[in-house]
């Protein structure tokens, strides 16, 4: 059986890296790396045993740069400001697409290529990372056979130590102090972005500040699950300094004072690089989900995830890690164009979790 051809678009990014690492290691996968930057290229390449690279810019990417692949997978960001350029490339290539997005207007627009993705024979999934993939795989299995689902809480705590990139301090700067939509309370309400302040305590990990994102998650969540009460996504840095400073940060933007921290991302990254010999090198995902069960009885239901040793970023990659294998054997997404939302089930990540050291519980 020939090969599955991949390029990973930002493959020298703090995820695209793991991802390719994880993937190098694939039988039947033959992997080329691309980012913007030749030298970093070269590195990651040299480490993961001497595979091809391709510097090119995504931004201006075109179809004939995608020529000869078979799935291309776009781990770069920050999504919340990406126009569909790789999308669109790969339509017109006919190759196989996925990204890790988080930007919730991107994910939200991903309808707009289903007729082309059909017509083109060749799937575009968006979202394969921890959410929507893992969170609602997550959810699908915990709350099996349940009559309904009232409230969902997901929350997601990086270790301090955890590496950290431009693309994703742009992507949280992009909405703080801004009016986030959220379900509450069985209706849609708009919150401050990294508002609704709070301690999250998550079993075996402890206390984490906690803060409301805008993701695609909450669309999503309410689409698929129909909660009657609410449907919440929250991070959290681990070091107080960071976590409260910013929510002071995000005054100005309230106010109106100014229009955005975007930016401030170099600054703001330079300072939180300064502070890594501080804290832990501790992950968590934590999963909250209350509702009717099986019998109808009031149930609520936990899963937590624990990633020591900065195998937190390991996690976002294993979506895109999980499609791959079903690219390879022969059971890829039908045509169209859709989120990774209920596609892929937990048992086909839980063996990474294994294999990666990462402990997972349900209570």
């Amino acid at each position: 059986m020939a090969e599955l051809r991949v390029l990973i678009i930002g493959a020298t990014g703090v995820f695209g890296s793991r991802l390719a690492e994880l993937a190098a290691r694939e039988p039947g996968l033959a992997l080329t790396l691309a980012a913007r930057g030749r030298g970093p290229l070269d590195t990651l390449a040299a480490r993961l045993g001497g595979l091809p690279v391709r510097p090119l810019d995504r931004d201006r990417l075109t179809a004939d740069d995608l020529a000869g692949f078979d799935v291309v997978i776009d781990a770069a960001g920050p999504f919340q400001a990406s126009a569909p350029t790789v999308i669109e490339a790969a339509i017109a290539a006919r190759v196989r697409y996925v990204d890790l997005a988080d930007g919730r207007a991107f994910v939200a627009a991903i309808g707009a290529h289903d007729a082309a993705a059909k017509a083109a024979g060749i799937s575009v999934t968006t979202g394969a990372s921890s959410i929507p993939a893992l969170s609602h795989a997550v959810i699908d299995a915990m709350t099996d056979g349940w009559q309904c689902i009232d409230r969902i809480r997901i929350g997601i705590f990086p270790g301090n130590r955890a590496p950290r990139g431009l693309a994703v301090v742009q992507a949280i700067l992009s909405y703080v102090g801004h009016p986030v939509r959220v379900w509450r309370g069985g209706r849609w309400t708009d919150v401050p972005g990294w508002g609704m302040l709070h301690r999250w305590r998550v079993p075996g990990v402890g206390a984490r500040w906690a803060s409301v994102c805008d993701t695609p998650e909450q669309d999503l969540l309410v689409r698929r699950y129909h909660p009657h009460d609410s449907a919440e996504f929250f991070a959290g840095m681990e070091l107080s300094i960071l976590h409260l400073g910013l929510a002071l940060l995000a005054l100005p933007v309230r106010l109106g004072w100014i229009a955005s921290l975007r930016p401030a991302s170099r600054p703001l990254l330079a300072i939180a690089k300064t502070l890594l010999p501080f804290g832990s090198d501790i992950g968590a995902m934590d999963i909250v989900i209350g509702g009717r069960n099986s019998r109808d009885e009031a149930a609520e239901v936990r899963w937590t995830l624990r990633a020591d040793g900065n195998r937190g970023p390991y996690v976002p990659t294993l979506a895109a890690l999980a499609l791959l294998r079903r690219f390879r054997d022969g059971g890829a997404p039908a045509p169209g164009a859709a989120p990774c939302a209920g596609l892929l089930t937990l048992a086909e990540s839980e063996g990474d979790f294994g294999r990666l050291g990462i402990a997972t519980q349900r209570s």
